[in-house]
């Protein structure tokens, strides 16, 4: 993973408080979110930041690849999983543009990441999307899967950041 550029929360920030650096990040996801979307891929994106500040991203490539589980998350905790140890996936924050789905929330889960930042929530998705392909958004926080889990994960979000919802505007009809 590249060395990012943007500064890691210090030690004794609450994890679920929202700090600068992290909006800085959830900015960055929204611009790969509609990098997907230019490409004809659902409009969600996702950065793993490590602690000592190595950074990777991820678009969701659904549409691209022909593949339902290419969402954003599950493909940068894919990469994340490969390039990190457990011990750096451990202190490590994953951002994203929309709060992760049930099954993405899973497969954070099951990474041994620790901390999730997310900027427009699974229900103001869910406004946005009456029904995609005939499907609805599950109707699941990623909090309520995480309080399943024998680990804590730090959740922050919903982060009321605009172009979170404008990246979505006008895809889903």
């Amino acid at each position: 993973m590249p060395r990012a550029r943007l500064p890691r929360m210090p030690d004794h920030v609450d994890p679920t408080v929202v700090t600068d650096a992290d909006l800085a990040w959830l900015r960055r996801c929204v611009a790969l979110a509609g990098n997907a979307r230019a490409r004809t891929d659902h409009p969600f994106g996702s950065i793993v930041v490590t602690a000592d500040g190595r950074a990777g991203g991820a678009m969701n490539t659904v549409v691209t690849t022909g593949d339902p589980t290419g969402h954003a998350e599950l493909n940068a905790v894919r990469a994340a999983s490969q390039a990190l140890t457990p011990e750096e996936l451990a202190t490590a924050t994953l951002y994203t543009s929309t709060e992760p789905c049930a099954m993405c929330a899973g497969a954070i889960y099951w990474s041994g990441i620790a901390r999730i930042v997310y900027a427009l929530s699974e229900s103001g998705l869910r406004e946005l999307v009456a029904a995609q392909e005939g499907v609805p958004t599950l109707e699941l926080p990623c909090r309520e899967v995480f309080a399943r889990g024998g680990r804590p994960i730090a959740v922050a979000g919903p982060v009321d950041l605009p172009e979170a919802t404008t990246v979505h505007e006008g895809f889903w009809v």
